[in-house]
């Protein structure tokens, strides 16, 4: 996998409570594309970061109907992946991807 490909999975970092509540017990938690698989998600996270992934738990959470003047809307579906990191390893969320 290129570095390309490793920057097409990964969309962006979690940054909330509950995923920094996370970071305490060695996981991070990414957004990823709606397509990726948990291979493909720990091959791009070892490759980008220079880790040890342990495992891999994904989320699909559905997107919300919303009313915009009237018009029904939906919101996107949004995939997350929580990332267990092998003890010792570690990533910097704050810092830019």
């Amino acid at each position: 996998m290129s570095a390309l490909q490793a920057y097409d999975v990964i969309l962006a970092p979690v940054i909330t409570e509950k995923s920094s509540m996370a970071s305490e017990s060695n996981q991070v938690v990414f957004k990823v594309r709606r397509d990726a698989t948990k291979p493909e998600i720990k091959a791009a996270i070892e490759q980008l970061f220079k880790v040890k992934v342990l495992s891999v738990n994904t989320i699909l959470r559905k997107g919300k109907t919303r009313r915009f003047r009237g018009i029904k809307g939906r919101t996107q579906d949004v995939k997350k992946a929580i990332v267990k990191l092998a003890e010792g390893d570690k990533i910097d969320v704050t810092t830019r991807i």
